[in-house]
């Protein structure tokens, strides 16, 4: 007897593949197994349980088949990815040099990689054909409800018991009678999930609403990709804040879903869900719409997913990890702020860019990708100056609103109190007289980013990490903001007793300066302190969009497509962070967010204005953004990287590593760059050094930098130099990570 070979992928950090004999329903000629790659299947693993996927169906092992365990048995019964998605699976774990049985997990909900079944199961109740004979002789006589769940059983053919529930509450005990009767049975049987997203408020019209006529410019970005046709190609939306990217999204969607397609849109955090997910319920009520965060339970996030995989969902919209949903008939994919360092998972575990695997994605499938953003990245836009994209520009506001007017703030010739310059208050004032709103960004969460002694100088330090622990006055804690450690507020110093004292400001430090001097006005606050689930972040938003709030005071948060109507004045408390930073991203992620925060202001039919405190107001980042705008710094900024030879006219790769002692992740780095030897091609390695913050969570951190200006000699050097890196036996003291195209140099 012939026993196919199913080649298997498991969560493990083991880059090789694992062979097991199909299980006795799949033994035979092996044609019945050739469909089975996609599929999961639990296999024994030394003494555990695993669940894996199957990536192909072999006639033979390169191991001898009495060596050859079996796998338990197959889960699913029909592939839950799709040959494109696998194959896209596989270029992934090749391009981030990843183990392809961890790719694979990442793209799996918690409760699928634990084994839960790809579709829904509903318990469903139907009559028996004794029930049948008992409904037709009026019976049962003397129960009424018992004779009404046994009627609307017959009639409808049987029912689930959520439907019952909706239909009879309090069923379940008439449901029982019937049962000891035999007049009814029920069981498992399978059922589209339920969706998750606000598809249709209860009371709306399945008629959807008229959209909104496009601006010459927006009808022209509309008809230059419905020109491309379904074919692969990239287009960069940029369009400034306010300009109407999204309804562009939703013309696109509009036509794909009218030929039968579906839509996938990609949003960089949970925080900008509700108000996208509440556009797209809106134009297309009715329409099934999958959302995917990892804000969801694992419930909710299961039940997305089979709403995904088996086609009921038409729209899916989701952060990072969405990217890998199994969506059939896939049309159109759209990026929205592209720009944004969250699409790239770079803290921990499978390190990969959402933005970069979305086109990837589309070019597989040969459909088009649109990336949106006010402030494109400078790969981005790089990438549409070579021609990689096709840049279409959304360069006004709709509803003729007008961009805001932008001025600098010379905190040398000021007055401040508590980080408010005598200029930003009487801003503040001006506008709230005039019954504007009024925006105050400061990137910073918390009372006080220190707290330091007036005797002695002492300065409150993170015990695990190179870093100052952040006063938190209303919790009364000092925090960590790098590892989460605390600790209760102190009041005096404890190395000379004598009294403390904050220094510098945060968000709550500014909301309680504003609300002294503005007594009567409700303020609003929205930071990760204040903001820890979905439901309060919408009650913020809410807040603040009803008017209920007058002052918002926020971190980056508020910078994330938030849509103020009322908004006239926005406040930059904290321009100069990022100026002097090390990072050679530092600067475009200060211009970036700059922009979009002022963004924020004059989105309705009334002017903005935005205020920026700085310094430095002779820097060339700020005059530059005031005169020229993010064009005319983006300009500048990419001139800068093509002479210092940095991305996007570079590749690369940063291998980290940490210790619990500063030596051992140092001297793994460079026992991994002496097993470089001389890089064949055009690659140079840079470092080791130690991290600019070298010490995190009670570890010492360290990286080696690899470059090249092409992305094929980088990747044929790592093919050949990780092995060697795996092999050091100074790699068994350290953790250590490769990481393709960091966002951040740590």
């Amino acid at each position: 007897m012939t026993w196919p070979v199913w080649r298997v992928a498991l969560d493990t950090p083991v880059r090789s593949l694992f062979d097991y004999l199909a299980t006795d329903g799949d033994a035979g000629s092996g044609s019945a197994a050739v469909g089975h790659a996609g599929m999961r299947v639990a296999v024994p693993f030394g003494r555990r349980r695993l669940i894996g996927v199957i990536v192909s169906v072999e006639e033979r092992s390169d191991v001898p088949q009495a060596r050859l365990r079996q796998a338990y048995e197959l889960i699913d019964r029909r592939p839950v990815f799709d040959p494109a998605l696998l194959e896209l699976l596989r270029w992934t774990a090749d391009y981030y040099h990843h183990p392809l049985g961890e790719v694979i997990s990442a793209a799996l909900p918690r409760l699928a990689r634990e084994g839960a079944a790809a579709t829904a199961i509903r318990d469903w109740w139907h009559t028996t054909a004794g029930g049948v004979a008992a409904h037709a002789a009026g019976e049962p006589r003397r129960a009424p409800r018992q004779r009404e769940l046994l009627e609307r059983l017959v009639r409808d053919g049987g029912a689930d018991a959520q439907t019952l529930t909706d239909a009879l509450p309090g069923w379940r005990e008439a449901g029982r009678a019937l049962l000891q009767r035999g007049w009814v049975t029920h069981g498992d049987a399978p059922a589209a999930a339920r969706g998750t997203g606000p598809v249709v408020e209860p009371g709306t019209a399945a008629t959807p609403p008229p959209a909104p006529p496009l601006s010459p410019e927006q009808q022209s970005a509309v008809d230059a990709v419905t020109a491309g046709g379904n074919r692969f190609h990239a287009w960069l939306l940029y369009g400034i804040t306010g300009s109407g990217k999204t309804e562009v999204y939703l013309q696109l969607a509009r036509l794909q879903l009218a030929q039968g397609r579906r839509v996938l849109v990609l949003v960089p955090e949970i925080g900008l869900t509700p108000q996208l997910v509440g556009r797209f319920a809106a134009r297309f009520p009715g329409t099934p719409l999958a959302v995917l965060h990892s804000g969801l339970t694992d419930t909710q996030r299961l039940a997305a997913w089979r709403e995904v995989l088996d086609g009921s969902a038409r729209l899916v919209l989701g952060t990072r990890s969405a990217v890998f949903a199994p969506i059939p008939e896939l049309g159109l994919i759209v990026v929205d702020e592209e720009h944004d360092a969250s699409f790239k998972q770079h803290d921990s575990g499978f390190r990969y860019s959402a933005r970069d695997l979305a086109i990837v994605r589309a070019q597989a499938l040969g459909i088009p990708v649109m990336l949106g953003s006010a402030t494109p990245s400078l790969e981005s836009l790089q990438n549409a100056l070579t021609g990689r994209f096709t840049r279409l520009s959304l360069p006004r506001r709709t509803a003729h609103a007008k961009p805001p007017l932008l001025r600098l703030i010379d905190l040398r010739q000021e007055s401040t109190h508590a980080g408010l310059s005598s200029t930003a208050v009487a801003g503040i004032q001006r506008h709230l007289a005039a019954d504007g709103q009024v925006l105050v960004y400061i990137n910073r969460r918390g009372y006080a980013p220190t707290l330091a002694c007036t005797g002695c100088g002492w300065v409150a330090p993170c015990t695990e990490c190179d870093a100052r622990l952040t006063v938190h006055l209303s919790a009364e804690r000092l925090r960590c903001h790098h590892c989460g450690a605390e600790r209760p507020l102190l009041r005096q110093c404890p190395q000379c007793g004598y009294a403390v004292k904050t220094v510098g400001q945060g968000t709550e430090r500014i909301e309680e300066s504003l609300g002294e001097t503005f007594k009567d006005v409700p303020i609003a606050r929205l930071d990760r302190d204040v903001v820890r689930h979905q439901a309060e972040l919408e009650a913020v938003v809410g807040r603040v969009a009803s008017g209920a709030a007058r002052i918002l005071v926020g971190t980056q948060m508020v910078t994330k497509g938030h849509d103020f109507p009322n908004v006239t004045l926005v406040v930059v408390l904290n321009a100069d962070q990022g100026l002097f930073n090390t990072d050679f991203r530092a600067a475009e992620r200060l211009a970036q967010t700059i922009v979009q925060v002022a963004g924020r202001a004059g989105r309705g039919d009334r002017p903005g204005e935005v205020l920026i405190q700085t310094e430095y107001p002779e820097h060339p980042l700020l005059t530059g953004l005031l005169t020229e705008g993010y064009d005319g710094f983006a300009r500048t900024a990419l001139e800068e990287r093509r002479a210092a030879a940095w991305p996007p006219f570079s590749r690369l790769a940063a291998l980290r590593a940490s210790g619990t002692d500063a030596e051992a992740p140092i001297a793994f780095l460079a026992a991994a760059r002496r097993a470089a030897g001389r890089p064949a091609g055009p690659v140079r390695l840079l470092g080791p050094a130690p991290a600019a913050m070298a010490r995190r969570a009670g570890r010492h951190h360290a990286q080696l930098l690899v470059e090249s200006p092409e992305r094929g000699a980088l990747h044929r050097f790592l093919d050949h130099w990780l092995p060697a890196v795996e092999a050091l036996p100074e790699a068994r003291r350290v953790r250590w990570a490769l990481d393709i195209d960091p966002m951040e140099l740590f």
